[in-house]
């Protein structure tokens, strides 16, 4: 299949759908079964139009004599692919860029799209909006990030700082690995995987730019898909061989993977999710990895099992989230309006306040989230140990990290990760 005409056509679902674009991605690439060269193009225009839809959007409303919302869908996804490949691929030919994107459109609406991206290569960049007068529509229109996300980063971390994650974010992140050090080690894979780098933060990571599925040793289950910033997670938990561990929002498995690795495969680690459907991602990753002590369970966090007071040695509550911390790998949350979430704080409070009853007397529980806004991270906890002073703040170590304060959040410009929030806590007792 044309790596452009499915490009074309999962933009257009996206329009549609509220589906993770990576998801989408993925079995659509699965699917067409294209060359790497191919799926590589593919998942360049498809990611790169959804993270740079605003920016795009209002550079063709300048050309256009029509108003892009009048437009149909097919029309704008031809034009923001076209527009795309001008300003943001180098490497693809101005005459190329066209007229592959041309030959997407009916016969109707070539001439249109012809017109706009031709002008578009005789025209002057449209000025953004100014940075001292209209601060919002600036961080908005630059980094393609709607309004009410761009103002919320902007009350918590204030112009420069706000500017400085928004650049990282832009960046295209590496996909980074977690070593399955039962298996190999990680310098020892390192050397059979051409592009990898060693990751500066954990010491059990890889960084590559080839595919997943082709890359050396993924049948033989040597490593599986975790960001640095998990990995760390996993090492803030201090899981140890014969100990019992709970992962009680566990899909699609990276921490309680990474936590049986560091088990040395010995002890017991309980998976629940509220997904059963999702749970079948543990058991085959689990099977590929030779990792045979996790047992998987449907679980509401929330609900309390009476029979598991007080069992696990250490309580992981990686919590459902808005996610604001990994726009990078998932463009699409860049046009979330942060609103939505505004029940979530009570959602993870209340998963947090039922894992810690699992937790033993001196035990360890960590809290974390993928999203990088006080009122999901450290306010929460906060609310947590003023209602549980047998709990108190833990300092860590995480890799490299030494957090002192028993809580950190980790930001891509900064740590070169998702962003991403840890707590460790130790329950008072023996």
């Amino acid at each position: 299949m044309n790596p452009r005409l499915l490009a074309h056509d999962l933009l257009q679902k996206a329009e549609k759908t509220e589906q993770f674009s990576n998801i989408a991605l993925d079995k659509a690439l699965l699917d067409a079964k294209m060359s790497d060269i191919d799926s590589a193009l593919a998942s360049a225009l498809f990611y790169g139009v959804t993270e740079k839809k605003i920016t795009l959007d209002y550079r063709l409303a300048a050309l256009s004599s029509r108003p892009l919302d009048t437009l149909d869908k097919s029309v704008l996804c031809a034009l923001r692919m076209g527009l795309y490949q001008l300003e943001f691929m180098d490497r693809i030919p101005a005459h190329a860029a066209i007229n592959e994107t041309v030959s997407l459109c009916s016969r109707k609406s070539a001439g249109f799209v012809n017109a706009i991206l031709r002008s578009h290569t005789r025209t002057a960049a449209t000025p953004l909006p100014s940075k001292e007068d209209d601060t919002i529509s600036y961080l908005s229109v630059k980094y393609s990030i709607i309004p009410a996300l761009c103002e919320k980063f902007l009350s918590v971390y204030g112009l420069e700082k706000c500017e400085s994650i928004f650049t990282a974010l832009d960046k295209t992140p590496p996909t980074t690995l977690r070593v399955n050090t039962l298996r190999i080690s990680r310098e020892a894979l390192a050397e059979k995987i051409p592009s990898a780098e060693l990751t500066e933060l954990s010491a059990h990571g890889l960084k590559i730019k080839a595919s997943v599925r082709s890359a050396y040793g993924f049948d033989d289950g040597l490593f599986f898909v975790q960001d640095e910033a998990s990995q760390l997670c996993v090492e803030a938990l201090e899981a140890n061989a014969g100990e019992t561990i709970m992962d009680i929002c566990a899909c699609p498995g990276s921490k309680s993977f990474g936590s049986a690795i560091r088990m040395n495969n010995q002890g017991k680690i309980l998976s629940y999710d509220l997904h059963e459907k999702k749970l079948s991602l543990i058991t085959s990753g689990a099977k590929r990895l030779g990792i045979d002590i996790i047992t998987t369970a449907q679980r509401d966090g929330r609900d309390f099992l009476p029979e598991m007071e007080e069992s696990a040695d250490k309580v992981l509550c990686d919590v459902p989230c808005s996610g604001f911390g990994v726009l990078a790998k998932k463009p699409e949350l860049r046009y979330k309006d942060p609103s939505v979430s505004a029940t979530l704080p009570d959602i993870q409070l209340a998963i947090l306040e039922n894992a810690c009853r699992y937790v033993k007397r001196g035990g360890r529980l960590v809290y974390s989230t993928c999203t990088v806004f006080p009122e999901e991270n450290e306010e929460n906890v906060h609310r947590f140990l003023d209602r549980h002073n047998n709990f108190s703040l833990t300092p860590f170590c995480a890799g490299a990290l030494t957090v002192d304060s028993g809580m950190i959040t980790l930001l891509p410009d900064e740590h070169g990760t998702d962003g991403f929030f840890i707590t460790v806590m130790t329950k008072k007792g023996e």
